[in-house]
């Protein structure tokens, strides 16, 4: 557990114990003895290091009292009584340790699936991925899941370069699964099709066909539904950006000349649109050169401070452009976002928060599926996929 320039170093601290002992014993006389304190060595070891080296420490723990109790045969010895106890303190840190190791490692497995998980739920995407330059944070509620129902993805496709944010209701492994269904549906769909509301309408077709199959299992989720926001980046204009919004918060356009909301109408949430038959309404709405396109989940929205009140999202960002422009690049905007959600939660967040944001750098030509001879792609050696 403890490291220096590579090599562990765990066997330090029990050891230095060991030998304070050992010399506190042989300054002190009469019946004062601290070579019972031995005890507390192999305890020390089997909080930091391995089984094999706590085991070492409980040998040596009894043999090492064994010799000092005897050195000084005209002084009091501690004798047999506190021997079982360094014998005895030695097997159950022995045993202590092996259980913490076990459970270690078992964590340690579950952190490595919950990894993978993520990384298949939010893929890692390619810098200037479809023409925009990107950049996310995802925090969830819960640090040691470390993947929730919070969803984001960018797909190019020869209909220009589609962009999805989302949240799913509910927490959980069947927040995780939806979010998942969603974005596989959002990717062919995404790149298929040429109309932004029929890549709209198919996930609301697969989110309802998710319900029906998990209500078929008996897993109660048949109200499950999911707020998100669709963008679409047209291949022939770089002025405009298309978007869809279903029941979410809508984006934030910021640039160096302040902050403001995209003038979308939102409709209802993915997987509602039995309460209002019909398709959502695409709204075309133009974005000035050098804007970043913010999405943020209800995470950042509805994160509270102490005394209950909402984080104040846009006046936060208006401060921080106003110091400095170049907050407006993605990479610090989306950290700003996250610092100020933190910093205004203390730490406490109460859903998983998702900050995403997206500047177009050029207008995306239709991806090739050719590839150059040994397997790199067109644009610098890029592949697009």
């Amino acid at each position: 557990m403890l490291r220096l320039r590579g090599r562990s170093v765990a066997w330090v601290p029990p050891l230095l114990l060991l030998v304070v002992i050992v010399f506190i014993d042989h300054h002190t006389g009469g019946e004062f003895r601290t070579v019972s304190w031995i005890v507390l060595v192999p305890g020390i070891a089997a909080a930091i290091c391995g089984v094999w080296g706590t085991a070492l420490f409980a040998v040596l723990a009894v043999a090492t009292y064994t010799v000092v109790d005897s050195a000084w045969p005209h002084q009091f010895q501690a004798g047999l009584p506190d021997f079982i106890l360094v014998a005895a303190g030695g097997v159950l840190a022995t045993l202590a340790c092996w259980v913490r190791v076990r459970g270690e490692r078992s964590t340690l497995h579950m952190r490595d699936v919950t990894e993978t998980v993520r990384r298949t739920v939010l893929r890692p995407l390619p810098p200037d991925w479809g023409g925009l330059e990107h950049a996310g944070i995802y925090l969830t509620a819960d640090t040691q899941a470390r993947v929730g129902g919070d969803f984001y993805d960018i797909q190019p496709g020869p209909h220009g370069t589609r962009v999805l944010v989302g949240d799913v209701q509910g927490k959980g492994l069947g927040a995780v699964e939806t979010a998942s269904v969603l974005l596989g549906a959002f990717r062919e769909a995404g790149y298929h099709e040429a109309d932004l509301t029929v890549v709209a309408d198919r996930l609301e077709t697969r989110m309802l066909r998710h319900r029906e199959y998990t209500t078929a299992l008996g897993r109660g989720e048949r109200d499950r539904f999911a707020t998100a926001v669709l963008l679409g980046f047209p291949p022939d204009r770089t002025d405009v950006v298309d978007a869809v919004v279903f029941g979410h918060e809508p984006p934030l356009a910021v640039g160096p000349d302040g902050v403001r909301s995209l003038p979308a109408d939102g409709g209802l949430p993915i997987g509602c649109r039995d309460l209002a038959p019909g398709r959502p309404p695409v709204c075309r709405v133009p974005v000035a050169d050098g804007e970043t396109l913010l999405l943020v989940t209800d995470g950042v929205t509805e994160a509270r401070d102490g005394a209950g009140d909402f984080y104040r999202l846009v006046d936060d960002l208006t401060r921080a452009v106003a110091a400095d422009p170049r907050v407006v690049a993605p990479g610090r905007l989306v950290a700003v976002v996250r610092d100020g959600t933190l910093r205004h939660s203390r730490g406490h967040l109460v859903d998983d928060t998702t900050a995403f944001a997206v500047r177009r750098i050029r207008a995306p030509g239709p991806p090739r599926l050719s590839r150059a001879p040994g397997g790199e792609g067109p644009e610098g050696g890029r592949s697009p996929y």
